[in-house]
């Protein structure tokens, strides 16, 4: 087995027992609620975030410093001189270009240090089944720079499909304009989104009912899979304290696609800030995002 490391970003959202059991390393996304700031050694129970910003308190969020990123590579050289940082998207946040920073440094001072950083362009379980596929290669024997190589030319076939529950968060976000989250609260509409080439935000459509866009989803899933129709053998879900959604949308795609194997896990306080509780986001591997 290849003993390389691999580590990503909070803004995975893979589970902890993934994360210890794969011994990946984390960059932690801080962020702030009701003036008590948490992180990946603070934490706040996912449950009670979502339940502070159901009573109206609003998130700040925090990049990753080039400071903060180079202390944690420092620390993953102690157990080996090859790293693969699977980063956050660069369209969302400056956490990857500190950590492309942090690693030019320490590659100047240390000769021996093999360092790859690799923007995803992903976010939440888009990043974390990203993170996944390189554990199965690394689990598999493929050295590192098979590995490395592979991520960086199929980081663009992890798609993103999301829905949110509440348009106010978006335009807090500044994705949507004050008047469509109005009017979009008033009429029941539900904006379906993905995660483009550039790894940003981009509203698809919209559906009238939490039901259809939980069913849109499942429907643009179909229309993007494409060679990859029968090559997913596991989808990823995350979700804003709505389990129930997100099992609804794994019994759709077990149902119509046949895919079976299916992690589900929390959508984290960083994106969580901005996407808001009742989010629902499906991630798979297509052609074209």
């Amino acid at each position: 087995m290849s003993s390389f490391i691999i580590a990503t970003d909070t803004t995975a959202d893979l589970p902890k027992d993934y994360i210890e059991k794969n011994d990946l390393g984390l960059f932690s996304l801080s962020y702030t609620i009701v003036g008590e700031t948490y992180s990946a050694s603070r934490e706040l129970p996912e449950k009670e975030f979502y339940s502070l910003m159901r009573e109206g308190n609003i998130p700040k969020t925090s990049q990753v410093n080039p400071d903060e990123a180079k202390e944690v590579l420092l620390k993953l050289l102690e157990k080996g001189n090859e790293i693969l940082y699977i980063a956050f998207s660069s369209g969302l946040s400056g956490t990857y270009n500190s950590g492309r920073l942090a690693a030019e440094e320490i590659m100047e001072e240390d000769k021996n240090a093999k360092i790859v950083v690799v923007d995803s362009r992903c976010a939440s379980l888009g990043e974390g089944l990203l993170v996944h596929k390189a554990v199965e290669m690394r689990n598999n024997g493929k050295s590192f720079e098979e590995t490395c190589e592979w991520v960086k030319e199929h980081a663009k076939n992890m798609i993103h499909l999301f829905t949110v529950d509440d348009l106010n968060h978006l335009f807090r976000g500044g994705r949507v304009s004050r008047s469509a989250a109005f009017i979009g609260t008033v009429l029941n509409i539900k904006p379906v989104l993905h995660v483009d080439d550039e790894g940003k935000l981009i509203p698809l459509c919209k559906e009238r009912g939490r039901k259809k866009s939980l069913l849109k989803l499942v429907d643009m899933m179909g229309e993007q899979l494409g060679s990859y129709d029968k090559k997913n053998d596991i989808i990823f879900i995350s979700h804003g304290d709505c389990i129930e959604d997100a099992e609804f949308v794994r019994d759709e795609v077990e149902k119509r696609y046949g895919i079976k194997d299916c992690l589900i896990n929390y959508i984290g306080p960083t994106i969580g800030a901005h996407a808001g509780p009742g989010t629902v986001a499906l991630f798979f591997m297509g052609d074209v995002r």
